[in-house]
């Protein structure tokens, strides 16, 4: 049976690497959509690799009760068919509006290569352990991840554009992360990942004239995904104490920043986007944020306080430096250098002062599970 769900697993990550590769152009060029996912910017998903030999230790038996309730959850599989599911969209309607047509397409892009880096992580870390109940995990995680890539990989395939994931897999850079920080920085990646999709998801669902795409439709099943995998990192990271305690409160705190500040400006960056689904960016965020915040309480021992005007205005300090960087996109010559260098030292800057606010202490509870509530 192991071997059949390996084979099954498999077999569904290369179907999107399959359907994009007829996108390529017959001389082996890369499509601009590729290439766009390709590229290392500095707020652009990224795919790592990590000490596989350092996660064969892992011992999950401090929480194994509630470890093998979960693992029951992802077998029973509830969303097997819902990425199956087709519809029909008319690419024409987003001709109207150029702007908020890129926008979506970066959404689309940005997602898939953060999706596909999950698979491939997790695909990864599943056939270089042994460890039985962590290479399980893995293998389900790879499983919905590809599920995911494949359907962002269909919506842009009806837009004319797709990613060829096969190419995105073999000459994406590579960021070595010790397990460490891969628990940090992918548990919120999975959770921060669930409140937005169900913040979008609920926004629109009281306002569905502004759902200017069907894929839209998905997002709610799809961001329970997400919350499952993070549950999967929480108990992994409660099962060793040495994780969330001592000098590692230092890396967790900075896992949040990181993971906050680039969300800001991320967003930001797209503000036809969020008017069209009829949202004030920055309200979006911090209900993110918030929403984040309040589920990382199951497993991190503090939390940033984002309602402190001081974080607020340190947010917007970093956007407003990245607008001017990106301003200078193009420019060459000592003094664009000198700009350049001086906005980038200023990021430096701020999220340092950023890093030094005061954080709010966290009593962790017993129980480590939580329902995707919101």
């Amino acid at each position: 049976m192991p071997g059949e769900i390996a084979r099954k697993v498999a077999k569904m990550a290369t179907l999107g690497e399959n359907m994009s590769e007829a996108l390529a152009s017959s001389d082996g060029a890369v499509n601009l959509t590729t290439q766009q996912a390709l590229e290392a910017q500095p707020l652009a998903p990224r795919f790592y690799c990590t000490d596989y030999a350092a996660m064969e230790h892992i011992d999950i038996e401090p929480v194994r009760a509630e470890w093998d309730l979960m693992m029951r959850d992802f077998e029973l599989d509830k969303n097997r068919g819902h990425f199956k599911q087709n519809y029909e969209y008319d690419p024409s309607i987003l001709e109207s509006d150029p702007e908020l047509k890129e926008e979506f397409l970066d959404l689309l892009v940005s997602s898939i290569t953060a999706e596909y880096s999950g698979c491939v992580l997790y695909q990864e870390i599943e056939k270089n352990v042994s460890n039985p109940d962590i290479s399980k995990l893995m293998r389900y995680m790879a499983r919905d991840e590809s599920r995911h890539a494949g359907f962002i990989n269909k919506a842009l395939n009806k837009l004319g554009v797709a990613v060829d994931l096969g190419v995105l897999k073999r000459e994406k850079e590579y960021t070595f992360f010790k397990p460490k920080y891969i628990y940090y920085a992918t548990y919120l990646s999975e959770k921060i990942g669930y409140a937005r999709y169900i913040t979008i998801y609920r926004h629109l669902e009281r306002h569905p004239e502004k759902r200017f795409h069907p894929i839209f439709k998905w997002f709610l099943e799809w961001c329970n995904d997400e919350f499952a995998h993070g549950e999967g990192f929480a108990l992994i990271m409660r099962s060793d104490p040495k994780l969330l305690s001592g000098f590692n409160k230092l890396w967790i705190r900075f896992f949040l920043l990181a993971v906050y500040s680039t969300m800001y400006v991320r967003d930001h960056s797209r503000p036809k986007l969020y008017e069209a689904f009829g949202m004030d960016v920055t309200e979006f965020d911090y209900t993110v944020f918030d929403i984040t915040t309040e589920i990382s309480r199951q497993v991190f021992p503090l939390t940033l306080n984002t309602d402190d005007p001081r974080f607020r205005a340190g947010l917007e300090r970093m956007r407003a430096l990245q607008v001017a960087r990106d301003a200078l996109e193009g420019q060459r010559g000592p003094v664009a250098m000198l700009k350049k260098l001086g906005y980038l030292v200023g990021s430096g800057l701020t999220f340092a002062r950023l890093y030094l606010l005061p954080t709010q202490a966290n009593t962790i509870p017993d129980q480590v599970r939580m329902q995707p509530a919101w």
